[in-house]
């Protein structure tokens, strides 16, 4: 295992994730159901899923683009998607 790519993974998507929108739906359904171990076990596996998805895609993408593409793509993505909020749209 290449540990220093396990360290920037694990610390990008700790400080990502920290605080966002999930972390609320995971306080919401915790403190509604009064049961936060099935909270907890439902929000890691729907995570883990995400994730899987998420990492084949790279993978697949990764044979057929340069990282300077995909990185400047997920960027105009985000612009696209923040844009849209701002203005009503989604």
């Amino acid at each position: 295992m290449d540990w220093k790519v396990f360290a920037a993974t694990f610390l990008g998507v700790f400080f990502a994730e920290l605080a966002d929108k999930t972390q609320l739906v995971g306080i919401a359904m915790s403190s509604k159901s009064g049961k936060p171990a099935t909270v907890w076990v439902g929000s890691v596996l729907a995570y883990a899923l995400v994730t899987v998805i998420s990492v084949l895609l790279g993978a697949v993408a990764g044979k057929y683009l340069r990282p300077e593409v995909i990185r400047y793509a997920g960027a105009v993505i985000f612009i696209i998607i923040g844009l849209l909020i701002l203005s009503g749209k989604v």
